[in-house]
């Protein structure tokens, strides 16, 4: 019999949010996450570009941190800030070093937790951050707190290095002078630093673009370099100027586009709201402002409407489709839908780039619906995709465990330790046969 969904949505979730999340973020490990980065045409910004301000992870499978730091960085790329800072505390807490404390000082200044950031720079210098590094983030509070002049003098008086100009590349924009910006840019694409070379790139990018249409006004050129500005983890210093263009252009779709990206990311929802429903007065068939509609409502609350412009975004054709239907599928829960959670995730094991941790969420819930059959077909299905991993066995045995299929689950479980010895979960599977 089956469950009343009262009862099966919170077990479903607590479910997937404690198993299926490790799974994939081990996979994660492995894989490139390019597919998850914005794709921006004009200004749709589904994610965001590199997002370290410093220095990349550096992965080692024996350190404890890097899990939570990969998790971190993976709910920094939907834009779930809230989320990511608390996978980066826990990496500091885990001793991740400075690579954690400059993630989680990224992740307190794009939720405005000025106060936080400034414990967390603290933290840096006791823990021997290099004093270049240490300036780009002073200098950074200042601006995000107004203090232009002190952030020009502190800035200016800095032995010379990327972070020195990058800083004044932010503080020039902010200024409005442009070509001061493009002489600090400069210094900054032929410095040392791989990350900051990066960002100023697709800062310079705004300027390169703006040179191809000539004759287009400067809230043109405003937009441009506030989308760049969102694209480096700057949205604090985009939405003033951003304001500027829609005060001025009402109906100038790509900027309100942006503005509630930014609104969305430093978790100002009624505004985000707002800004993606202007938007999407002006275009009610772009799937990336029906997708940001969507997490506007479902930030505020309001699941059912969220999940209705979900639905409108993947019918649309929104890319990439892993992102849209996971969503659905989260929305879906939230409104005591399984049954649609279900069909999205067995969507989701026949897209090309299909993990097995998104086999095991589909074998998950199934089987909290009792439907249990489908459960093992999905079963074999991972094991025919992953025919030497430890965990499609596991799957197996489980789902032939739940479905009476008692030596199948017995082999499948044998297989999956003897492949893996310290796989619990089989081994938890395998002692209920004993």
């Amino acid at each position: 019999m089956s469950l009343p969904s009262r009862f099966l949505v919170p077990i479903i979730c607590a479910v997937l949010c404690a198993g299926g999340i490790v799974a994939f973020l081990w996979w994660q490990l492995t894989t490139s996450t390019v597919a998850l980065k914005a794709q921006l045409p004009s200004a749709s910004l589904v994610t965001s570009p590199e997002f370290s301000p410093l220095l990349p992870v550096q992965e080692n499978s024996e350190d404890s941190s890097l899990l939570h730091l990969r998790q971190g960085d993976l709910l920094a790329l939907q834009g779930e800030w809230g989320k990511a800072q608390s996978e980066y505390e826990i990496a500091v807490q885990e001793n991740g070093g400075l690579i954690a404390l400059r993630k989680l000082a990224q992740a307190e200044l794009q939720r405005r937790d000025i106060k936080g950031a400034k414990v967390t720079l603290e933290q840096m210098k006791r823990s021997g951050a290099r004093d270049e590094d240490i300036l780009l983030f002073e200098g950074i509070i200042l601006l995000r707190t107004g203090e232009m002049v002190r952030a020009r003098e502190l800035l200016e008086n800095a032995t010379e290095s990327p972070q020195k100009h990058y800083g004044l590349t932010l503080l020039s924009i902010m200024e409005g002078n442009h070509e001061q910006v493009k002489q600090e840019l400069t210094f900054v694409i032929q410095g040392w630093e791989p990350v900051l070379r990066s960002y100023a790139r697709t800062l310079q990018a705004a300027y390169d673009e703006f040179a191809l249409f000539p004759e287009s006004p400067n809230i043109h050129l405003i937009t441009l370099i506030a989308r760049s500005l969102a694209q480096v983890q700057e949205c604090e210093l985009a939405l003033p100027l951003l304001v500027q263009v829609t005060q001025e252009q009402d109906d100038y779709r790509d900027a309100w586009i942006v503005e509630g990206y930014c609104e969305l990311s430093t978790e100002r929802y009624e505004q985000s709201l707002h800004s993606f429903e202007r938007a999407y007065a002006l275009d009610p068939e772009k799937p990336e402002i029906q997708y940001f509609l969507g997490k506007s409502y479902a930030a505020l609350g309001n699941h059912q409407t969220a999940l209705t412009f979900l639905q409108y975004a993947l019918k649309n054709g929104f890319v990439p489709e892993t992102t849209i239907r996971q969503l659905i599928a989260q929305e879906a829960l939230q409104t005591g839908n399984p049954v649609l959670t279900l069909e999205q995730y067995d969507a989701l094991t026949k897209l090309p780039d299909a993990a097995i941790a998104t086999f095991n969420d589909f074998i998950t819930i199934a089987l909290e619906m009792s439907q249990k059959e489908e459960a093992y077909l999905k079963a074999t299905q991972a094991l025919k995709q992953w025919p030497s991993d430890p965990e499609a066995f596991a799957l197996l045995g489980w789902a032939a465990l739940e479905t009476g299929r008692t030596d199948e689950a017995r082999s499948a479980l044998e297989q999956a330790l003897s492949l893996d010895p310290n796989l619990e979960s089989a081994r938890e599977k395998l002692d209920q046969l004993k």
